[in-house]
């Protein structure tokens, strides 16, 4: 892909982020006017291609390399580490999958009486931090520190307030209404998966911690930021895992 300037960067990640938008609420309509799974399924997939192509640039593990180059530099560094980042999140990936199947296995096509707007939210919340996140990776590219450490805090915070609003907001109101781990399968399944994925957002949530005080340090340069790339991929990674546990748990399927 041809290397982009910042301000055409900024558009391209605005105009994604309208689409992710656009097909969010299309996704919750479908669901509460119509129903269709195939048609919530098929949202979601176009989420995900747009997530994984634009925001974590997965055709970056094709670049192509000089076949003779010194196994110490920078760029053979950074070409192996991504193809172990890629690798570890393929392998988280079955963790999440292995607990989409559950709930499908467990439930059918029944949910729990969970609150649909509380998930639009929430949901709402996470795509909004991965689209500050796109800008903050786009600014360290192009050594714009000052605004890698504004996009990045601000990431930060809509992560805390996702996790506010399933732990402290969700799990509560979805209790009130006897969904508990206790109680039945959908219980268990809808807490385990919504914490499962909590715990990722929170360690993403260290992750840009880190990143922000090495940033503010002067540690990155857009040469050499693979702490930032990295934080970013997977980042975005929680946003896809997301992207398929949102209608799992809140859109398909009729309340049992």
């Amino acid at each position: 892909m041809a290397h982009l300037n910042k301000s055409e960067a900024f558009r391209q990640g605005a105009l994604i982020f309208v689409f992710l938008a656009v097909l969010t609420a299309l996704e919750f309509f479908v669901a509460i006017a119509i129903g269709s799974v195939v048609l919530l399924v098929t949202i979601a997939l176009v989420k995900f291609g747009l997530v994984l192509h634009y925001y974590m640039h997965i055709y970056k593990l094709n670049a192509t390399e000089d076949p003779d180059i010194d196994q110490h530099s920078y760029a053979y560094k950074l070409t192996t580490s991504r193809l172990g980042l890629w690798l570890f999140l393929l392998s988280d990936s079955f963790v999440f999958g292995g607990l989409a199947v559950s709930r499908f296995y467990l439930l059918g096509l029944t949910r729990p009486p969970l609150n649909q707007i509380l998930g639009l939210v929430v949901t709402s919340v996470l795509l909004l931090s991965s689209f500050f996140m796109n800008r903050a990776e786009v600014s360290m590219e192009h050594g714009d520190r000052k605004n890698f450490i504004l996009f990045t805090s601000l990431t930060l915070v809509l992560g805390l307030a996702f996790v506010a609003g399933v732990l402290g907001v969700e799990w509560p109101s979805a209790m009130a209404e006897g969904v508990t781990p206790s109680t039945n399968a959908a219980g268990a399944i809808f807490f385990m998966m919504t914490g499962m994925h909590a715990f990722h957002v929170i360690t993403g949530l260290i992750f840009l911690g880190v990143i922000i005080r090495n940033g503010s340090r002067g540690l990155y340069s857009p040469e050499k930021h693979w702490g930032v790339e990295a934080a970013t991929v997977y980042w975005h990674f929680i946003d896809v895992v997301w992207i398929f546990f949102y209608p799992a748990l809140y859109l398909i399927g009729k309340i049992f």
